[in-house]
Order: C-alpha cells, then structure tokens, then sequence
C-alpha cells in the first residue's frame, strides 16, 4: 500500500498546491493582478489545505487564494481552467518506480495507492503509465476523509483481499505510518531527503524497498 506524493510522484516545478501553471492562468484572465502577491495567496491557499480535516473543496481553495490576488468575484470561466487538467503533466514518477514497481509485480505483490488527494489521481496515474501496477486507489476526496483515519487503510487493503498485518504500507509521512502500525498494518516510512536511516523502518529510496519485500516473503508461509 503506497502513498503517492512523495513516494511515487514528485511536482513538476517543484510545488505540489497549486500546480506550476496557476500563475500563468490568473494572469491572463487579470493581466494587471500585482505579482508580488502570489506567494502571499498561495501561503494563504496552504492554511486552508492545512485547516480541512477533510480533502479540502478544490473551487474553495482556488477562491481563497484569488481573494488575496484581489480578485472577488472570479468568473466560472476563471475557475474551470484552474480545475481542468492542465495542457502537460503536473506530476512524474520519481526515476526508482517503475524498476521497482516491475519487480514487486514480477513477484506477484498486490499493490495499491492509499492517497490524501482529489479524484482524479487515478486517471493522471494512467497516463503517467503507472495504474496498471495497482488494484485499487483509496483516494480521501472521494471517501470523504483522510488519512490516519481508519476508513483510507482499509479502503486500500480491500482490493488487495488481505488481513492488515500482512500489508506492508508505505508512506513520507512518519505518523501516517506509526497510525497504520496502531490499527495492525506493517509499515515503512520512506524519507527520501535522509543520506542514510539507523531505524530499521526507515528506507530513503523505493530501491530499498525491495529487500525488505524480499525478507517478508522469505518468512511468511507458503
């Protein structure tokens, strides 16, 4: 059971919300919006995100950072293409996925994505050429809440037809991790930033992944 950003994508440009081309989008709709509020309301944008318990309202979060930009009333024209796929790609896979997620399917891992994110992930994942690697999303828009809420773990055990401990979930985020461990899952969290990791629940690439994979299936029954 994989998170997805940070652990299977990274944001082309380097930000995750909002994506790299909001911008470039208000500024054609509002040529004359003053540029040195941009990071101002994508600050704000980020308190609002951070505020929701649950996957916050995409219109709503767009409508907070305009505010800010000075623009009250955005026309739906305005706010459709801020929520329309963008023109290329917002998001890669990091360079480990694909060689690693090849190997675990070889090995007959069932697999699936257990992401705080808006519907759509699914989709963007087939054309990243990666959705097929996986049976199942558990995505928080559609479910209604987010992770560590009980309700994202299961939701992604299910397609995989399989008790929690003997599922292996993977996240960037050390406390999604320890509550996956609380509710019986096994779990690894996945720093990516770290040169190396003591802790031996501590990987800092998908590539080490595998041996742990590895040493699972060694011991479990057959």
């Amino acid at each position: 059971m994989f998170d997805a950003g940070g652990v299977l994508t990274r944001p082309i440009g380097g930000r995750w919300n909002p994506r790299y081309d909001f911008e470039g989008i208000v500024v054609t709709h509002h040529p004359h919006v003053p540029q040195d509020l941009f990071p101002e309301a994508i600050e704000a944008g980020q308190r609002f995100l951070d505020a929701s318990t649950v996957t916050a309202n995409r219109t709503e979060y767009h409508r907070t950072m305009l505010r800010v930009l000075g623009i009250d009333h955005p026309s739906q024209r305005l706010l459709r293409q801020l929520e329309a796929p963008a023109a290329e790609p917002v998001i890669e896979p990091y360079p480990d996925v694909r060689r690693v997620l090849d190997r675990l399917q070889q090995w007959g891992v069932r697999m699936s994505v257990v992401s705080d994110n808006w519907a759509g992930l699914e989709a963007t994942f087939a054309g990243l050429d990666i959705r097929h690697y996986f049976r199942g999303f558990a995505i928080s828009e559609i479910l209604g809440c987010r992770k560590p809420d009980p309700r994202m773990y299961a939701e992604g055990s299910r397609p995989l037809g399989l008790e929690p401990r003997e599922c292996l979930f993977i996240d960037d985020d050390p406390q999604l991790v320890a509550a996956a461990k609380d509710l019986g899952y096994q779990g690894v969290t996945l720093d990516r930033d770290a040169q190396r990791s003591p802790a031996s629940d501590v990987i800092t690439s998908l590539d080490d992944l595998l041996p742990v994979i590895e040493a699972r299936r060694r011991h479990s029954p057959s």
